[in-house]
């Protein structure tokens, strides 16, 4: 089972930008889909973005033009880009790798939070 690791969350202004990373523990990374969500306070968690192991992306539409989503396979990595935040992205960000055999993991969460 791989394992996932978030990191790069906390508090930040609005207008501001955070970058968030997630670690996979297995080389099984390059060939999977991954993809970042977020839940907020009483809200179901929801896609924010996501990169197929061809590096096609896909973004929620209240997020296009402010994140962005990048893999490097080399260190079985995942990030996410946040420019321009604002008090409606707070909220618990989670990694998520989609297997080739349609298995999926999660990772524990980054906090992000947005006050000033």
């Amino acid at each position: 089972q791989v394992q996932l690791v978030e990191s790069g969350g906390g508090l930040v202004q609005p207008g501001g930008s955070l970058r968030l990373s997630c670690v996979a523990s297995r080389s099984a990374f390059a060939i999977s889909t991954v993809a970042w969500y977020r839940q907020a306070p009483g809200k179901e968690r929801e896609l924010v973005a996501s990169v197929t192991s061809g590096g096609s992306t896909n973004y929620a539409d209240s997020v296009k033009g402010r994140f962005s989503v990048s893999r490097d396979n080399a260190k079985n990595t995942l990030y996410l880009q946040m420019n321009s935040l604002n008090s409606e992205d707070t909220a618990v960000y989670y990694c998520k790798l989609i297997s080739v055999l349609g298995t999926s993991a999660w990772g524990q969460g980054t906090q992000v939070t947005v006050s000033s």
